[in-house]
C-alpha cells in the first residue's frame, strides 16, 4: 500500500497537469479573495449608511425637541430670547430632513422611503403647528395660542414623530447588526481562503525547492561528469601529444641518421670510385703521347670527374654539413649564410655569438636557419635578411628576419609543412618557436632553446661525425650548398 501511494505521488509530481492545476487553484483562490473583498466592502458601505441614517434620525428628533422647548419657553414667558433656539432648531430640523432624503436615496427599500415620507409629513406638520403658536403669541393672542396647545395637535404629531423615528432607527440598528454579522462571515471566509492559499503556496514552494535541489544535484553531477570527461580528454590529448612529439623526434633522428648514412656511403663508395677514375686518368695521360684528340678527350673526362666530385660534395654537405660537425655551429652558420647570399643575391646580415648547445640542438638550429633561408628565397621577395644567434638568460635565441611581403600567420596554409616541421623540431629540444609576420611587414622566425652543459650531453645518433674530404677532392672546385 505504501509503495502504491509513493508511486502515485511520483506520478502526480511528474504529471504535466500538476502545474496547470496548481495555477488554476491559485487563480480560483485569488478570485474568491477578490469577490470576498468586494462583498465585504459593499456590506461595510451598507453598515456605514445605516449608521448615518440612524444618527441623522436621532439628530432630527433631538433638534425637533429643542425647537419645541424653545417654542414652549416663548409661549410661557413671552421672552424673545427663546425665539433664537427655536428658529435655529427649526432650521436644523429641515437640514436633517434634507440629509435623510439624500441618504434614503441610496437605500433600495421602498418601505423605508414610505416611512421617511410619513415622518417628513409629521415633522412639517409639527413645525407648522409651532410656527402658528409662535405667531399667535407675537401678535398678542396668547389665549388663542394656549388654546391651540391645549388641543393636543402638536402632542400627537410629536408622538407620531417619536414613534416613526424609533421604528426607523430600530430598523437601521437591525440592519447594522445584520451587516456586521455578514462582514464577520465574509472576513471569516476570506481568512479561510487566505489560509488555504497560504498552505497551497507553501506546498508549491516546498515542491519547487525540492525540485530545485534535485535539479541542482543533477547539474552538479552533470558538471562533474563533464569535468571528468574534460580531464580524461586532456590526459588523452597530453598523452597523444607526447606520443606525437616522441614520434616526431624519432622521425627527425631517423632522418638525420639516414642522411648521415647516405653521406658516408656516398663519401666512401662514390668517393672511392671517383678517386680511382681520376688516378686512372692521371696514369693514362703520360702514355697518350702527343695525340691531340685523345688529350682533348682526356681533359673533358677530367672535367667531368671534377664536376661529379663537386656534385658529390654538394650532396654530402646538404645531407650532413661537415662544417657543423668539424668546425662548430657558428662557422657552419657563417658558411651557410655566405653561400645563400651568393646563390640568392641577397645581403645576409649575421650577428652570431657563441652558445653551448647539444649536438642535436645545434643541428636543429642549423636546419631551422637553412629552412628559413630557403623559404625566404622561395616566397618572401625580400631585399635583406638578418640572422642572429645570441645567449638570452639561460637559453640560446636564434632569429631569422627578412623584409619581404610577409603573410597572415593565422590563415590556412595547406601544403606548406616547413613551419610545422620547425615547430616539432624545436619542441623536441624543449624549445619554443615564434612566427611573427604581417602582410607587407616581413617575417620573423625566433626560437629559444635551453642551454646544456657539455658534460650532461647524452651521446646519440646525431653525434656521428660527417665524412672528411678525400685527398682526391682537394683539387676540385668548391661546390655551393643548396639551402
Amino acid at each position: 500500500m505504501k509503495d502504491t501511494l509513493q508511486q502515485w505521488g511520483w506520478r502526480v509530481r511528474r504529471s504535466a497537469f500538476v502545474l496547470p492545476a496548481v495555477l488554476l487553484v491559485a487563480l480560483a483562490m485569488l478570485g474568491f479573495n477578490e469577490l470576498s473583498y468586494q462583498q465585504a466592502r459593499a456590506q461595510m458601505d451598507d453598515l456605514v449608511l445605516s449608521g448615518r441614517i440612524r444618527q441623522e434620525l436621532l439628530a432630527l428628533l433631538q433638534r425637533l425637541t429643542d425647537a419645541e422647548s424653545g417654542q414652549r419657553g416663548f409661549v410661557l414667558t413671552g421672552r424673545p430670547e427663546y425665539l433664537a433656539p427655536y428658529r435655529n432648531a427649526s432650521v436644523d430640523v429641515r437640514a436633517s430632513l434634507q440629509a435623510l432624503q439624500g441618504l434614503y436615496l441610496e437605500d433600495t427599500d421602498e418601505v423605508d422611503r414610505q416611512r421617511l415620507a410619513g415622518l417628513r409629513e409629521n415633522v412639517e406638520g409639527k413645525l407648522s403647528e409651532m410656527a402658528l403658536v409662535v405667531s399667535k403669541v407675537q401678535s398678542g393672542k396668547t389665549e388663542a395660542a394656549t388654546g391651540l396647545v391645549d388641543l393636543g395637535v402638536g402632542l400627537d404629531k410629536m408622538t407620531a414623530i417619536r414613534s416613526a423615528v424609533a421604528t426607523m432607527a430600530g430598523e437601521q440598528a437591525s440592519r447594522i447588526v445584520r451587516d456586521r454579522e455578514a462582514v464577520f462571515s465574509t472576513l471569516l471566509l476570506n481568512r479561510i481562503g487566505v489560509a488555504a492559499l497560504t498552505v497551497l503556496s507553501v506546498l508549491v514552494l516546498v515542491k519547487f525547492m525540492r525540485q530545485e535541489r534535485a535539479l541542482e544535484g543533477e547539474r552538479q553531477q552533470q558538471a562533474q561528469r563533464l569535468l571528468d570527461e574534460r580531464n580524461h580528454l586532456e590526459r588523452e590529448v597530453n598523452r597523444r601529444t607526447a606520443e606525437l612529439t616522441e614520434l616526431a623526434r624519432h622521425l627527425q633522428t631517423a632522418r638525420e641518421d639516414e642522411r648521415a648514412r647516405l653521406a658516408r656511403e656516398l663519401h666512401d663508395e662514390l668517393g672511392a670510385l671517383l678517386t680511382a677514375a681520376k688516378l686512372d686518368v692521371a696514369r693514362l695521360k703520360p702514355k697518350l703521347g702527343g695525340a691531340p684528340e685523345a688529350l682533348e678527350r682526356l681533359g673533358h673526362l677530367t672535367a667531368t670527374l671534377n664536376s661529379g666530385i663537386a656534385l658529390k660534395r654538394r650532396i654530402i654537405e646538404d645531407l650532413r654539413p661537415s662544417t657543423l660537425s668539424n668546425l662548430g655551429l657558428l662557422p657552419a652558420l657563417e658558411v651557410l649564410c655566405d653561400e645563400f647570399s651568393k646563390r640568392a643575391g641577397l645581403p645576409v646580415h649575421c650577428t652570431l655569438s657563441p652558445v653551448k648547445l647539444t649536438p642535436s640542438a645545434e643541428l636543429t638550429v642549423f636546419r631551422m636557419v637553412q629552412e628559413a633561408l630557403t623559404n625566404t628565397a622561395k616566397y618572401a621577395h625580400a631585399q635583406n635578411v638578418w640572422v642572429r644567434l645570441e645567449l638570452v638568460g639561460e637559453a640560446a635565441c636564434v632569429e631569422v628576419r627578412d623584409d619581404g611581403r610577409g603573410f597572415q600567420t593565422d590563415g590556412p596554409r595547406a601544403g606548406h609543412h616547413g613551419l610545422l616541421g620547425m615547430h616539432y623540431r624545436v619542441e623536441s629540444e624543449q624549445g619554443r618557436l615564434e612566427v611573427l609576420s604581417q602582410p607587407g611587414q616581413g617575417t620573423t622566425l625566433r626560437a629559444r632553446l635551453p642551454m646544456r652543459a657539455p658534460a650532461q650531453v647524452p651521446s646519440g645518433p646525431d653525434d656521428v661525425p660527417a665524412p672528411a674530404v678525400a685527398p682526391a677532392e682537394l683539387g676540385s672546385p668548391n661546390p655551393s650548398t643548396e639551402g
